[in-house]
């Protein structure tokens, strides 16, 4: 199939330029201004819309196996394709885990199936997640995983992390921590401030992620393994992070859309479509993330996508399961809130977390002739309004359900093949 994407200005890692790009078997064959199509050839309409690499989640649960009715990997890999990501970094907390080469197989086959978007699964830190032994990670780096995470709970053990550090050392495969002291948030269902406070609620500390950004920033330190921070929510932790980075520590960084938009304010109305995890925190805290993102200190914009039933939401708001959807509104969400250059936008969601994941050979690369066809168009200017009914994902549970944001996906191209057109999927 030949495409041709017509009257689009391109912004990727080597700059901005008006021109039109046309793909064939799976490859970009050529990039000019009015180039004229062909008869057969499809043309997809881009004037007044950006052509981006196809941006990439470090953190997306698809909850398969084991949590179907909540989503599987077809309709997160759906919901994917319309954010404009064309690689996901499949979260390791299903049912059974992520822990073994049989399970990694499964996920990435299903995304094969699916073929909406690259799916990429992670494995597990510790078996079965729980913290007590380590997976087998030269078995799992030996079938392609690169990103280990025990994300949900983090690795309590001080010591076992230490090894967890050493052994991965020698295999070029990254950790990702979630930074979380398990004792400091027992019963914790908001942010530990004044909010919590007026609401009588039990409180989640910042320090109890500080702690364990601080802890593990001294075992790469001791180690000089490679460490990426999961959903950093706080003030303390960016800087934190920050100077470790100063000091030439090998420390990635990523935050989520709803850390950057959205406050503890927002469960004055006890609402648990804003329970997550780790929690909304203050306005300062925002304005301190968005800083680290504006000077580098965090590298990647990821979404920690964490579909959840109706029914598990409309629980009480201590029973109710953290997180929320992010795929399809994760673009929007920047544009509206990040007072950022276009460009780093981008750069935070393509071809910087693409780095990261180790799949830089073929996700965010360059539009130029040659490159693998994993493409974007976004119209930055669209105003669309959230309606959960109408996202691909199984669930409804976005914290932006009746808001208006910036910025939308017009089409995406997946090795070549247009998987969204006008913003409908293709499949």
């Amino acid at each position: 199939m030949s495409i041709l994407i017509n009257g689009g200005r391109i912004i990727d890692q080597t700059g901005e330029r008006v021109a039109d790009v046309r793909v064939d078997q799976g490859l970009i064959i050529e990039v000019a201004p009015g180039l004229t199509p062909d008869p057969d050839e499809v043309v997809l309409e881009a004037r007044d819309c950006v052509i981006s690499p196809g941006f990439v989640d470090l953190h997306t649960h698809l909850r398969e196996p084991g949590h179907e009715e909540a989503e599987t990997i077809e309709s997160g890999s759906r919901a994917a394709a319309l954010g404009g990501y064309t690689a996901v970094i499949a979260m390791p907390n299903t049912n059974p885990a992520q822990d073994s080469v049989a399970v990694v197989e499964f996920v990435r086959a299903q995304g094969r199936a699916a073929g909406l978007c690259e799916v990429i699964p992670s494995g597990c830190i510790t078996i079965g997640r729980a913290g007590a032994q380590l997976a087998p990670f030269a078995e799992l780096a030996a079938v392609g995983v690169r990103i280990f995470t025990d994300d949900g709970t983090g690795v309590q053990d001080p010591l076992l992390m230490r090894r967890a550090l050493e052994y991965a050392g020698d295999l070029d495969i990254v950790l990702a921590q979630h930074c979380e002291v398990a004792r400091l948030t027992e019963g914790a269902v908001m942010h530990e401030g004044e909010c919590c406070s007026h609401l009588g609620l039990p409180g989640w500390p910042a320090v109890a992620e500080e702690i364990m950004v601080s802890r593990d920033i001294d075992l790469v330190r001791l180690t000089g393994t490679p460490m990426h921070f999961l959903h950093l929510s706080t003030a303390r932790s960016v800087g934190l992070v920050r100077a470790a980075k100063a000091e030439g520590l090998p420390i990635t960084a990523e935050v989520t859309p709803h850390h950057l938009s959205l406050s503890d304010e927002m469960l004055m109305g006890f609402d648990p479509t804003f329970k997550v995890n780790p929690p909304l925190r203050t306005r300062a805290d925002i304005d301190a993330l968005k800083a680290g993102l504006a000077d580098g200190t965090i590298d990647a914009l990821a979404t920690d996508h964490a579909p959840h039933t109706q029914a598990s939401k409309e629980l009480p708001l201590d029973q109710a399961p953290p997180g929320m959807l992010g795929l399809q509104t994760a673009l929007g969400v920047a544009l509206t809130h990040l007072d950022l250059p276009l460009a780093e936008i981008l750069a935070v969601l393509s071809w910087k977390p693409a780095a990261i994941a180790g799949i830089a050979d073929r996700h965010g690369r360059p539009v130029q002739v040659g490159e693998p066809a994993n493409l974007t168009v976004i119209d930055p200017h669209q105003v669309w309004r959230v309606v959960p009914g109408s996202l691909a994902s199984r669930s409804r549970n976005t914290p932006y359900a009746g808001m208006d944001l910036t910025g939308r996906v017009r089409h995406t191209l997946f090795n070549g093949v247009p998987v969204v057109i006008e913003g409908v999927p293709q499949k």
